[in-house]
């Protein structure tokens, strides 16, 4: 089908303003100017009952992390999230709107992980630190109001490349223990030739291009993409891993990766769902103030973690 309308729109806008790609811009223009697109689209942050921000021990020093408590009695599930940006933009600004939307529809103590950008601090930092601050919140999470024994990941684009990684760390060390993981349009393989890699070349959408430059700014080699922390999709053994919901884009060069993510783990004997939304491109989740089916996700993803994520003494 073609772009929706409301997708049409700010396409057409951006073709009138003549706005250039971020891979064509300085890395401080592109890192300022994907956060005002974000804040620009997402519409009016929710309030929750609770913000705050902290600190926590990584790999390499501290990072941030944000703490989300929507109202209601706990204690409440925890979800993990891991923001967007190709590794190389993105801060805990860019998914302040989706946490607090998140935390208030899917009654989520929401916890927002900050951690080291490409190409300052290639491959792996990123999911050691991701690593790092999904056992930061497993283990602080009850002075928050919240419950580790239910606890999900979750990110879009590299932060669902950086969530399902992290199920892989979280696998394979024994824990936390994952209930779910949502991967919202995520890189699963560095290497991938699919239709949808091809067919997305409009410098006006995210492109095949925009992909190869994040790649390009995060491996230190190629060969490092082969690695499955990298390219989880490339993971020899995806058995053990927790139920997903896998979301994609129609118009989105990722579509196809993530696509077959999903397949791949429901060959392993995982539950995972895939749902594409027909008509929008890359970035929509992080649209909902424009763009209607934004919304419509995050009500999706968010349904999804509530039975996810349900008290075993309540859940049907």
């Amino acid at each position: 089908m073609p772009l929706e309308p409301h997708t049409q729109a700010l396409y057409d806008r951006r073709a009138a303003q003549d706005v250039r790609p971020l891979y064509a811009m300085t890395l401080a223009e592109a890192r300022a100017a994907d956060l005002a697109a974000i804040q620009a689209e997402a519409g009016d942050p929710e309030p929750v009952e609770r913000i705050v921000d902290a600190s926590l021990a990584g790999p390499a020093g501290p990072l941030p992390a944000r703490v989300y408590r929507p109202a209601g009695e706990g204690p409440l599930p925890v979800l993990v999230y891991f923001y967007g940006g190709g590794w190389t933009l993105g801060s805990l600004e860019t998914s302040d709107a989706i946490c607090r939307s998140l935390a208030n529809a899917a009654g989520c103590l929401t916890v927002a992980v900050g951690y080291r950008l490409a190409p300052e601090h290639p491959f792996p930092a990123a999911p050691h630190d991701c690593f790092a601050g999904l056992r930061w919140a497993a283990e602080h999470a009850p002075r928050f109001g919240g419950d580790p024994g239910r606890l999900a990941v979750a990110g879009d684009s590299a932060g669902g490349n950086l969530a399902a990684a992290v199920t892989l760390l979280a696998r394979d060390a024994g824990g936390p223990d994952l209930r779910a993981q949502v991967l919202v349009y995520p890189n699963t393989d560095h290497r991938a030739d699919t239709p949808s890699r091809r067919e997305i070349t409009d410098p006006l959408l995210f492109n095949d291009k925009s992909v190869r430059w994040y790649w390009d700014n995060y491996l230190p080699t190629a060969e490092n993409g082969d690695h499955p922390l990298a390219s989880p999709l490339r993971a020899a053994d995806h058995t053990g891993l927790p139920p997903a919901l896998v979301i994609t884009a129609e118009y989105d060069p990722l579509r196809d990766e993530g696509e077959q993510y999903a397949a791949r783990l429901r060959e392993c004997g995982v539950s995972a769902e895939a749902v594409r939304y027909p008509g929008v491109t890359h970035g929509f989740f992080a649209m909902a103030g424009t763009v209607p089916a934004g919304r419509h996700a995050l009500d999706r993803v968010a349904a999804y973690l509530r039975t996810a994520l349900a008290d075993p003494a309540t859940k049907d």
